[in-house]
């Protein structure tokens, strides 16, 4: 275990900073049981660090920021069951499963989190009939509050609250993934009219096997993206280089940094903007490895709110957004994301016991948020809705209550696991209170 004056931290959306007193490098279960130790000598509040792609400050804390990065890599393989370091980051994950044959049954566009951070969170893909990353947890192993070490596995009425347990109930050191054989995927994006995607909404959602689409503010077309899942041996077609570096980085990455920075200085140029930029979307297709087609390289910070609905809630909570941006003349240049995931029974999941369509919001690092995700957030709660842990909302302990059946007994497991709340932050106390 090695300890450092702690050091200002922020987080990869600059949403949040935080600045610790100590700094702790754990590289064995041992050195993270150690530094807990540590951590209640000094009477001082323990978080775990990742990459910090989280929008809200479940990471944050002024005591001890604990970083695990060294425990990282695949530990075990049991047939499909594969259990990786915490601190492995996703984008290891195609190397890594690849030389056993085996892929992630899902996952979203981003793949820089840490597989610790990214399951407590609730972290998701798209998919009718799949369901987000910590379904697929079928083992893990946290160290809690007394430094004592606590494997929870399939036959453990704890896993489904440790699965997504926001960082309160221990350290986790590592995480047992069911992956499924390799696979290629045939992606298929194409500009469409909004309405006749909403109409089709559920349709849609169902009838593929991971299906989303953007919406640009301002325009009339979304961005249709249909995924389907092919065999491994399947011939695969990527995307010639220059035109993928056209459609995956210039035109995401490079071209929108001037977009968005002249919507900060000159707003009023965002509505020409963005149906400029549905006008250069192209359809088209491509067959590629699974990573390399749920993934996109995201290099435009941002702020994000995303929230789960009832499924067949999005298209009017969509409608009911689009209405309040045009009646608060806001210029929004950051397209809106939807998505949808199957039910599961993890407590705090944002899709616990409902399959949910999922909406997400974002605006460019350098714009207040606030207005545009109160508002949001408003029709989202009108509709049932429940926040993603790691991204921007503005809820509360009482106000989450209703929304999870089992929130009470997520509240009596972290009493279990850490009564003396060494986990805890301003986060954790605001949605799940002391």
């Amino acid at each position: 275990m090695r300890i450092e004056p702690g050091k200002r931290w922020r987080n990869w959306g600059r949403s949040q900073e935080a600045r610790p007193q100590h700094l702790v490098h754990a590289t064995t279960p041992d050195e993270v049981s150690e530094a807990v130790a540590f951590a209640r000598d000094k009477n001082l509040p323990l978080k775990t660090v990742g990459a910090g792609h989280s929008f809200t400050s479940i990471a944050a804390t002024d005591g001890v920021q604990l970083d695990i990065s060294a425990l990282d890599g695949v530990l075990a393989v049991d047939g499909p069951l594969v259990t990786l370091g915490a601190g492995t980051n996703l984008y290891q994950l195609p190397a890594l499963l690849g030389e056993h044959g085996l892929a992630l049954e899902n996952m979203g566009d981003i793949d820089k989190q840490t597989i610790a951070g990214a399951i407590s969170t609730g972290t998701h893909g798209t998919g009718a009939q799949f369901g987000g990353l910590a379904t697929q947890v079928e083992a893990l192993t946290l160290v809690t509050a007394d430094g004592s070490t606590l494997h929870l596995d399939a036959g453990d009425e704890l896993l489904p609250a440790a699965r997504v347990g926001l960082g309160a109930l221990g350290v986790i050191t590592d995480v047992t993934l069911r992956c499924v054989p390799e696979f290629v995927m045939r992606a298929v994006e194409r500009p469409e009219p909004l309405e006749e995607v909403l109409d089709g909404w559920l349709e849609r959602a169902a009838s593929v096997d991971h299906f989303e689409f953007y919406w640009f503010p301002h325009t009339t077309q979304a961005l249709t993206k249909t995924n389907t899942r092919m065999p491994a041996d399947t011939p695969r077609a990527p995307q010639a280089p220059l035109a993928a570096w056209v459609d995956d980085e210039f035109m995401p990455n490079g071209l929108y940094v001037l977009v968005c920075n002249l919507g900060v200085v000159a707003p009023g140029l965002t509505p020409p903007l963005n149906r400029l930029a549905n006008k250069l979307v192209a359809e088209r297709e491509v067959t590629d490895g699974w990573h390399e087609v749920f993934t996109s390289p995201r290099r435009v910070r941002f702020r994000e709110m995303e929230y789960a609905l009832p499924v067949e809630a999005v298209p009017d909570a969509l409608r009911e957004i689009r209405a309040a941006i045009d009646a608060n003349n806001w210029r929004i240049t950051f397209p809106v994301e939807v998505r949808v995931a199957a039910a599961d029974d993890n407590w705090l999941s944002t899709a616990y016991g409902r399959q949910s369509g999922y909406i997400a919001v974002h605006r460019y690092y350098r714009e207040d948020p606030t207005a545009y995700f109160e508002a949001v957030e408003a029709i989202a709660r009108a509709h049932g809705g429940r926040p993603h842990w790691g991204k921007m909302h503005f809820r509360t302990a009482d106000d989450l209550r209703p929304a999870y059946p089992r929130f009470d007994d997520f509240l009596a497991a972290r009493d279990r696991l850490d009564p003396d709340r060494v986990f805890a932050n301003d986060y954790l106390e605001r949605v799940l209170g002391r």
